[in-house]
């Protein structure tokens, strides 16, 4: 039985092991390694620096994975939100996104992401501890500085995406992967998203694409929404289309979803010392 496939139960969630160490307490962000099998990033939010984890898909701690941030930031990074893994710029290579992106005042000049090349070496450790190099990005909101916990990385169309966070309703923005490192880039507003219930229950709080470009997910606080692209379309045609709503158990602070490798399912976890890390299957 596969590394995933005992963990897929139908149409309810299957607690697949917790968060294994005290250092992960304010997991935002979780994404699955796209060279190493069984191999998930995380990452906490505001108050930690710069550095992500691998885990494995129990909870257990493989690496932690330290790179230089902002050296005017005391602690090198401000709120790092979400991760990804995807295309960049060198063909055949796999990179991790960490975006610097959480801005709770919605006063930052700028947000930052930095994209690190994948190595093998972070899944086969035991709680080991490396450094890693990373370029930064900085990006600017075309109509004013936004909150965002959503970092993205669609395959087929080489963007990133990044969805916001608050307000009756939220705007998807996109940028090419081919972005220049070190320089500003201004993002394109793309179309504004409209879920219903209440705030801040109803705020966005991650997201995912699958590893072929054709699924997409997002959640808020309470609810998963899920589409499935069409003819490898334009990624926000076919967020604009009305979302499927996922089973999804309602965590403490749930601001964390992550495809499998597959595609067949994803996991979800939550902020908070030992969180449990939930796995779903996806609609047939």
């Amino acid at each position: 039985m596969g590394a995933f496939a005992k963990h897929r139960l139908l149409d309810r969630q299957d607690i697949t092991g917790t968060l294994n160490d005290k250092e992960m307490d304010e997991t935002s962000g979780i994404a699955a390694s796209s060279i190493s099998p069984d191999t998930y990033y995380v990452h906490n939010d505001s108050g930690d620096t710069s550095r992500f984890f691998a885990i494995t898909a129990e909870g257990k701690l493989k690496s932690t994975i330290y790179f230089k941030g902002d050296s005017t930031q005391k602690l090198g990074v401000q709120d790092c939100e979400d991760i990804d893994v995807g295309p960049g710029p060198e063909k055949g290579k796999s990179y991790v996104y960490l975006g610097d992106i959480g801005d709770n005042n919605q006063n930052r000049p700028y947000i930052t992401v930095y994209r690190m090349a994948e190595k093998k070496s972070w899944a086969t450790g035991d709680k080991a501890i490396t450094n890693t190099q990373a370029v930064r990005a900085d990006f600017k909101y075309p109509d004013g500085p936004k909150d965002a916990e959503t970092l993205m990385i669609d395959p087929i169309g080489k963007q990133l995406i990044i969805v916001s966070k608050r307000g009756d309703t939220v705007a998807v923005y996109t940028s090419p992967l081919k972005y220049q490192a070190n320089t500003t880039t201004v993002l394109t507003k793309r179309c504004k998203l409209y879920f219903a219930g209440f705030k801040p229950f109803k705020w966005i709080t991650a997201g995912d694409i699958s590893k072929d470009g054709q699924q997409i997910l997002l959640k808020s606080y309470d609810k998963v929404y899920y589409w499935r692209r069409q003819h490898n379309e334009p990624i926000w045609e076919t967020m604009v289309r009305k979302p499927q709503e996922l089973t999804y158990k309602v965590e403490k602070q749930g601001e964390a979803i992550g495809f499998q490798p597959d595609g067949k399912g994803y996991y979800t976890t939550s902020e908070g010392v030992f969180s449990p890390v939930y796995h779903y299957d996806v609609p047939n």
